[in-house]
């Protein structure tokens, strides 16, 4: 199965080109964000190194491998049935099966997955992939392996990822790891650790062999990609403590952005995730000036009220998102804009939850992901506050945020009937064969009759009706 950035709430296997020469196999899941998926990548090209080849038969793989993720304990539910499969394959038909847990889950459960519940054999954090074949020596001797070291510097830059879950046309780019915002909410920075940028040369270089390869489009992957900088020689985060000479050979997010738009003209750009605090107007104003960036910005808000963000350490106000927004919309007129909201926050009051329904009408946002607060052991709010929100509010106010954004998604597709767009055709159509499916600047799904067009191909069509997520139109010739 193929899975692009917009379908990464579910597990999938990878499967890649064959090396003849290798001979053990590998099956890989993978859980999660974007990043997960990423990883993925430079996991496989480490261990095709080893010898492996992957596969989609798990019955036939000597190691099985799952990225995993905590931001929900929905994932974390959903790996541990998985890990049950895994385990269950391995006693009654392939005993000489290998298991081991990549990723963020590894990292913060990594006691319980070894010791206690004596499930895996081998547990990864994310910054340790480059030991994997030290590990894997380790197991194979008959031993548990665990490495969850953080890294400070870590960013896999000289690993050329193995592309995987690909259609040969968009590929992830990864240009920064980890994450210093401590929201209160979230476990990525006990699980991936600081954040870090990457040496933006060895980004183009990526970038450059895929489009030799054939690929018509990047998005640009990071917890934080608007807080990217990197200082001619040395990762540092810190851009107002910074001395002028650093500043002054700084490369930052909106110029990087420039130097991947310059470099290859013909590839769609994109990026995610925006945070609302590190969010600046050259971002916007490169945007507007380089066609091939996407017009699109994912933009994490997480809840309407002021009283929350402050509770969740967010480190913008409403009033200061709302002018990020309209300014936004002042430079790049034609814009869509898709949020994160998280419901039913520790002491969240109905006034609180009206604020969230009154921000998403001012903004009316093009899509979004939308989740009930579960609270994730070892977060700053797991330590301060007590998850007090019944389960039955938590979903009714889910509900109507829902409610709320397929309504606000109806209007915006709405605006597009009448009009023609360039579509990159990416996949065939998931409800008519007859269809292709792909995605318009603004990142929305468009489909239309397939009239000899291919994957790959960029393509004219005008709208001639829509639901509240996709565009149906017609191939202009």
């Amino acid at each position: 199965m193929e899975k692009t950035i917009d379908e990464t709430k579910q597990g999938d296997t990878i499967v890649v080109s064959h090396k003849n020469e290798n001979k053990r196999k590998l099956y890989i899941e993978s859980y999660g964000c974007a990043m997960n998926f990423s990883d993925s990548e430079i996991v496989a090209s480490i261990l095709s190194e080893q010898g492996f080849n992957t596969t989609n038969i798990l019955e036939e793989a000597d190691l099985v491998l799952v990225n995993t993720c905590s931001i929900r304990d929905k994932a974390e539910q959903t790996v541990r049935k998985r890990l049950e499969k895994y385990n269950a394959v391995k006693r009654d038909i392939n005993p000489k099966m290998k298991v081991g847990v990549l990723g963020c889950m590894a990292e913060r459960l990594k006691e319980k997955f070894l010791d206690e519940e004596k499930i895996v054999d081998m547990v990864v954090g994310p910054d340790a992939y480059k030991d994997l074949p030290n590990l894997l020596a380790e197991v194979e001797a008959g031993n548990d392996a665990v490495n969850v070291v953080l890294s400070k510097d870590e960013t896999y830059g000289d690993i050329a990822p193995v592309r995987l879950n690909t259609n040969g046309i968009n590929a992830l780019v990864s240009i920064t790891r980890g994450c210093d915002n401590m929201c209160t909410f979230c476990v990525v920075p006990f699980t991936r650790g600081r954040e870090r940028s990457r040496d933006p040369q060895s980004i183009l270089a990526e970038i450059n062999d895929l489009a030799k390869n054939g690929y018509k489009e990047v998005t640009l992957l990071g917890q934080n990609v608007d807080s990217y900088v990197w200082y001619g020689g040395g990762l540092k985060k810190d851009y107002k403590n910074a001395t002028e000479m650093e500043k002054a050979t700084a490369t930052s997010f909106s110029q990087l952005l420039e130097m991947v738009a310059v470099s290859q003209p013909n590839m769609r750009i994109r990026f995610s995730t925006s945070n609302p605090q590190d969010m600046t107007e050259e971002v916007f104003h490169t945007m507007a000036k380089y066609k091939n960036i996407c017009n699109h910005v994912h933009l994490p808000v997480q809840s309407g009220s002021n009283r929350i963000l402050k509770e969740m350490n967010r480190q913008h106000t409403v009033e200061e998102y709302i002018s990020l927004v309209n300014r936004m919309w002042e430079i790049l007129p034609d814009c869509s804009i898709s949020q994160d909201m998280i419901t039913g926050f520790p002491s969240e009051t109905e006034e609180d939850h009206q604020d969230t329904l009154k921000l998403m009408e001012t903004i009316k946002y093009n899509f979004g992901y939308m989740y009930k607060y579960s609270e994730r052991p070892g977060t700053m709010a797991a330590r301060k506050f007590e998850d007090d929100i019944p389960e039955e509010t938590k979903k009714r106010r889910l509900t109507e945020i829902v409610e709320a954004q397929r309504a606000h998604g109806a209007y915006r597709t709405q605006q597009f009937i009448g009009k023609t767009v360039e579509v990159l055709v990416e996949r065939e159509s998931k409800k008519n064969p007859d269809q292709w499916s792909g995605r318009n600047q603004q990142s929305i799904v468009v489909v239309f009759p397939k009239a000899g067009y291919k994957p790959g191909d960029f393509v004219q069509v005008k709208i001639k009706d829509c639901t509240s997520a996709t565009l149906i139109g017609e191939a202009i010739k």
